[in-house]
């Protein structure tokens, strides 16, 4: 079944607020969750994630027969779909788009943020043929100051991506993030499944999450 949004504006959806997904991010919240716990909640909601997104791109009329000789008016997705993730966070989201539309072409982008200055650095880019002619789901679980966001658009942008193509999927969004994005890129839409009440002074969602990366992959755990 299709997760519906709730359009913040044209071009930002969120997920609703429903008594399950507030209990997932209880779990992916919480300081003290165990990855055994922290993984599967993430998980869920990347899902539900994923299908929001899926269901904003366009379709076209497919037909088919049923196994009772009957005949079903279906939808089929009228363009490729390409995942980016933007790595490392990012790997966490591209491995459930594999598992949920296995068809998706995938690509990466490396770009790592300064401890000090808070600007991000580009390193490196993959991106596969052909994605000038499709639709790109992004792939990054927060959304922040929006100054990864910007140079990850502007990779896809220098690879001919048309703005309104590109869908940009995170669990969390600052608003701060969602206002840098939208006024750059206004075409570019954003699905996410919790704005934040702002940003800490040191630039941290609050009340956040914490590094969703470290958390996700273990790395916050001391050998």
């Amino acid at each position: 079944m299709t997760t519906r949004t709730e359009p913040l504006s044209g071009v930002t959806h969120l997920l609703p607020q429903t008594n399950r997904l507030r209990a997932l991010h209880s779990i992916v919240r919480d300081r003290e969750a165990r990855r055994e716990d922290f993984v599967p909640a993430a998980n869920r909601i990347i899902r539900g994630l994923l299908d929001a997104a899926l269901d904003l791109l366009p379709y076209e009329p497919r037909e088919v027969r049923t196994p009772v000789g009957r005949t079903y008016h279906g939808l089929s997705l009228a363009s490729q779909v390409y995942g980016v993730s933007i790595a490392r966070a990012g790997d966490s989201m591209e491995s459930e788009l594999r598992v949920m539309a296995p068809e998706t072409r995938l690509g990466k982008i490396l770009i790592q943020r300064d401890k000090v200055t808070k600007l991000p650095h580009l390193y490196y880019a993959a991106l596969p043929p052909g994605i000038d002619r499709g639709h790109v789901l992004l792939l990054d679980p927060m959304l922040a100051t929006g100054g990864t966001a910007l140079a990850a658009i502007r990779v896809l942008l220098e690879h001919g991506v048309p703005e309104g193509h590109i869908v940009f999927v995170n669990l969390l969004s600052a608003p701060e993030g969602i206002k840098v994005v939208h006024d750059r890129h206004p075409e570019v839409r954003i699905v996410t499944s919790s704005v934040e009440e702002r940003l800490s002074e040191h630039a941290f969602m609050l009340p956040g999450i914490g590094d969703f990366g470290d958390r996700y992959f273990g790395t916050d755990i001391p050998a």
